[in-house]
């Protein structure tokens, strides 16, 4: 069953999709799973809705939402920044515990690309979240950024961006916008995964935002809780090295997975091999029922 909600954050009304298992009982509880969307986009038609139907498949009660200032969430247009949506992640563990459905001491979050490295750094600062899996995400936004701008050339446009978004700021005090693909470049044949709704230009001080944050520095702080650092491989658009990071500033206990037959979008190509990959490991350390 899906049923549209919406809770508060910070004054704003953030909008959801509560995704409940079909065998969930009247009155019962259920461990459960936030679903975050990736950068700029939101919680319909991509990564997070095949991720919330696949967990309520499996006995999860799930919620997909849209983070501040995307898809049907209230927020200035496309102004998106990383504390404000570890923030959005806080208020929405708070919403989904008071739910009758949900066991509030068992939420787990679970973040595909962007929404990794935000539910990463919300776990780390949340003690309230039972287990982080990231997938294809990032630990530090200045080395990702690095790998993903490799050129001198293409290195020297990046950065020069951001500097003229704060030089734009300090003279008009408003926001230089930026196009999407000179912020995080993705492969043309890639694009068609990144669901509803997605935001094609941003302020530099998005940019800026990704490039100070990292998640790296407060991984370890998920521990003793659960964490799965998943990735593809060879990913064209996250560097794989982005979850090597994570995983050497991690503590136990904290598993690292990386597939080579997928790339930056594991689940929307329907791979078997990360499914049951991702299975193996809730069965293991958050398990949606017990014995």
């Amino acid at each position: 069953m899906e049923e549209k909600v919406t809770f508060k954050s910070d004054g704003l009304t953030l909008s959801g999709v509560v995704h409940t298992p079909a065998d969930l009982a009247p009155g019962s509880e259920r461990p459960a799973f936030l679903v975050l969307h990736g950068f700029g986009t939101g919680k319909d038609g991509s990564t997070p809705e095949i991720l919330a139907n696949m967990l309520a498949e499996w006995g999860y009660v799930a919620m997909r939402f849209d983070f501040r200032s995307c898809g049907d969430s209230e927020g200035e247009h496309a102004w998106i920044m990383c504390e404000d949506q570890v923030e959005d992640v806080k208020n929405a563990v708070s919403w989904f515990a008071k739910q009758p459905y949900v066991d509030g001491k068992k939420i787990g979050v679970i973040g595909h690309s962007f929404g990794a490295a935000v539910a990463v750094y919300a776990g780390g600062v949340d003690k309230r979240i039972a287990a982080v899996i990231s997938s294809c995400g990032w630990g530090d936004g200045e080395s990702k950024f690095r790998l993903q701008h490799k050129s001198k050339a293409e290195w020297a446009k990046f950065t020069k961006m951001l500097e003229d978004g704060k030089a734009h700021r300090e003279k008009t005090g408003t926001s230089l916008m930026v196009d999407r693909w000179d912020i995080v470049p993705i492969p043309k044949h890639l694009r068609g995964h990144m669901g509803k709704n997605v935001h094609t230009s941003f302020p530099a001080e998005t940019a800026q935002s990704m490039y100070d944050f990292r998640a790296n520095d407060v991984i370890a702080d998920i521990s003793p809780r659960p964490c799965l650092l998943f990735h593809a491989a060879n990913d064209s658009v996250t560097p794989t090295d982005q979850s090597l990071q994570l995983f050497a500033h991690a503590k136990q206990p904290t598993d690292l997975m990386l597939l080579s037959d997928v790339d930056h979008f594991p689940f929307s190509v329907d791979s078997h091999r990360a499914r049951e990959a991702v299975k193996g490991w809730l069965d293991r350390y958050f398990p949606a029922r017990t014995a």
